[in-house]
């Protein structure tokens, strides 16, 4: 009984902390915390790998908290093993209750929920939208594969959480990549926000989903110490063993050790006052009935003394150089290439110049140029094919980024729409993912809407507006226009700490470029000058803009075009273009609005100057064609409908 005594008396112990420090806040979900209360405790106190001093050792285990409201449980542990926080990493201090204290303070180190860039290397990535911290974990233990690491990663999520479709894409994602070091956690405490949980996210139920899926599943009294030691003990046992992987369902109440916080009504609900008072004392009572004493030591496991393996990097090639190195010269005589199939060669000449990395791509690599990486006998080890689970996917690519590596994350545009949640997470993280989204507006041709990326302009360039907590861009958004654009691109993601947005095109496009131009995040190029008409543009609608700048010449017009192929861009060197044309802008995309136009307008906006801005994008849901050419026309973004919308936007004005 010393044992169970032990744990007993420390989860009372930090429960109580957990109740403390959410009155204070005046916000929190206490209740849910105490339901953790001896998972936490025997995980911290005795079986994790870890140091407090240094909670991000690349060789240690990791704790993914994906029920990410219930972190003051998390909170109270590490305020009691001072485990060092901080958003200097070379100057972190240890975690004190009185710090604690300060949880969801504006300049506290303790936010709302889990979140690794506030100032706390504990956790790996910002959780708290629930479903996603299973795959996060699936990428840590991706990560320690590559680099021969023994690591364990444990996940603990709630059974409301487990209605979230992710949760089981993740699943099958553990078992399709026999990834036995995550170690899932369902908290089933019965109750949700607003009522007790579906019969469809029961223990039994729970259970018999994860049995079908091939765990082998420990269910679990979650209060009850000897058990929950034995249940992580057999994981750890299980993973070098050719027996099925484990998952635990842990049976707990909500508001453990206090009935007064029990039942229906306390979920964000935080004991104050009168009722906080009531809670302790439950909770002291609870304990002596119990007959909790602390009489068995309890040691934090050492840390497993393995060491990442060395990647030695080196420099890409040229686009022209990497097509000679991989047999594609023919591309070089054809002069054109799509800009979805040159993101490709750049993946693989990444993947030989620097080991760390990694692609991941949704079963779709032969579309969006992923296969090079692939196919390539000496790199595919950091291939990862993700199967149709988008969210799954990009969650994946957190955790990898989390541990290290560099993740290139591509699929269709209009799929990757499925996953902006997890991506807004990671950045919110201050994660650096590259995503890259292929068959990109609406130049596909005969698929038709349902695959072509339409709203993913506005909706990155959203994150284009605003700043990181390192000072850059929460995303930059790129459009390359040809394949040496898209290529450049793609090397100078990988050199840059945050996310990066690509789009590319299924069609073959003329090479505009060579390496001899240099291209940076931030940047655009001045393609023609003039004097009449400042005309912007980026990606596949370049090319049809210098068929514009033909027909605008037969009628007189002298055109400025310049190539618009990141975001953000240089405000005032665009607007002094501008300025030069007479203050008339003409902006083309080929997805709905909110992109590059809206952009250039809040440019004008801002500088408040005097000029005119005619916004030409796609105006209605497109439809299938047998070319791109064909949606163009349709939607009024052909050469002809663009030069006459020109040419009345100069009539208007009197140019």
């Amino acid at each position: 009984m010393s044992y169970d005594s032990t744990i007993h008396a420390k989860a009372i112990e930090i429960a109580k902390l957990n109740y403390e420090i959410t009155a204070a806040a005046g916000s929190g979900h206490p209740t849910s915390g105490a339901s953790l209360a001896h998972l936490v405790t025997v995980l911290m106190y005795q079986h994790m790998r870890y140091e407090p001093a240094n909670p991000g050792h690349a060789c240690s285990d990791r704790l993914v908290l994906s029920e990410g409201h219930a972190v003051p449980i998390i909170y109270a542990a590490c305020a009691d093993l001072g485990v060092r926080v901080g958003k200097d990493s070379e100057n972190l201090k240890p975690l004190t209750r009185e710090l604690a204290m300060t949880l969801r303070e504006i300049d506290s180190l303790v936010d709302g929920h889990p979140n690794p860039v506030e100032g706390f290397p504990f956790f790996d990535a910002a959780t708290g939208s629930l479903g996603q911290g299973l795959s996060v974990a699936a990428g840590l233990a991706i990560a320690a594969r590559l680099d021969g690491l023994d690591k364990r990663i444990f996940c603990i999520m709630g059974d409301g959480e487990s209605r979230e479709g992710q949760v089981w894409e993740a699943i099958d994602f553990l078992r399709d990549e026999n990834l036995k070091a995550v170690l899932p956690i369902f908290n089933c405490n019965v109750f949700a926000q607003s009522q007790e949980v579906s019969p469809q996210q029961s223990a039994t139920v729970l259970t018999a989903k994860l049995e079908a899926a091939g765990f082998n599943v420990r269910v679990i009294d979650g209060h009850a110490p000897s058990q929950i030691l034995a249940a992580f003990e057999a994981h750890a046992v299980g993973q070098s063993n050719n027996e099925a992987p484990i998952a635990i369902v842990a049976n707990t109440v909500k508001g453990w050790g206090a009935a007064s916080q029990q039942g229906n009504g306390h979920h964000g609900v935080p004991a104050k006052g009168e009722a906080l008072k009531v809670a302790l004392e439950e909770l002291s009572v609870f304990g002596r009935q119990l007959g909790v004493i602390m009489d068995t030591p309890l040691k934090i496991a050492l840390m497993s003394p393995n060491k990442p393996a060395s990647i030695t990097d080196s420099d890409a090639p040229t686009f022209s150089e990497a097509l000679k190195q991989f047999g594609m010269d023919s591309v070089l005589e054809s002069g054109k290439m799509a800009t979805r199939n040159a993101y490709g060669v750049a993946l693989r000449a990444l993947g030989h110049a620097r080991g760390n990395v990694v692609a991941l791509d949704a079963d779709v690599r032969g579309s969006t140029g992923a296969a090079q990486f692939q196919k390539d006998e000496a790199i595919n080890d950091r291939f990862v094919d993700c199967r149709i689970a988008e969210q799954n996917m990009v969650s994946v690519g957190a955790g990898l980024n989390a541990a290290g590596k560099i993740p290139y994350v591509s699929t269709f545009a209009k799929f990757l729409t499925r996953g902006y949640d997890q991506i807004e997470m990671a950045i919110n993280s201050g994660l650096s993912l590259k995503l890259v989204g292929s068959h990109a507006g609406i130049t596909l041709g005969a698929d038709g809407p349902s695959q072509m990326g339409m709203p993913d302009v506005a909706w990155f360039r959203s994150f284009t507006t605003m700043k990181t907590a390192k000072g850059n861009p929460g995303c930059y958004l790129l459009q390359p226009s040809d394949a040496y654009q898209a290529y450049q691109l793609m090397l100078k993601a990988a050199d840059y700490d945050g996310c990066v947005y690509m789009r590319t095109t299924r069609p073959d496009s003329e090479f505009l470029y060579s390496d001899n131009v240099e291209f940076r995040l931030g940047g655009h190029e001045v393609l023609v000058e003039g004097r009449d008409l400042l005309i912007i543009a980026a990606g596949y609608m370049v090319h049809e803009a210098n068929k514009v700048l033909d027909l605008l010449d037969a009628q007189g017009v002298d055109a400025t075009l310049v190539d618009l192929y990141s975001i953000p861009f240089d405000q005032d060197a665009i607007l002094d273009l501008a300025n030069e044309n007479n203050g008339m802008i003409l902006t083309l995309e080929d997805n709905y609005g909110g992109g590059i136009g809206s952009a250039i307008a809040d440019a004008v906006s801002a500088d408040g100057g005097g000029f005119n801005v005619q916004q030409m994008y796609c105006r209605q849901i497109p439809k299938s064609g047998k070319s791109g050419d064909d949606i163009l026309k349709l939607c009024g973004l052909d050469a002809p409908s663009i030069a006459k919308q020109a040419m009345s936007l100069l009539e208007l004005t009197g140019a």
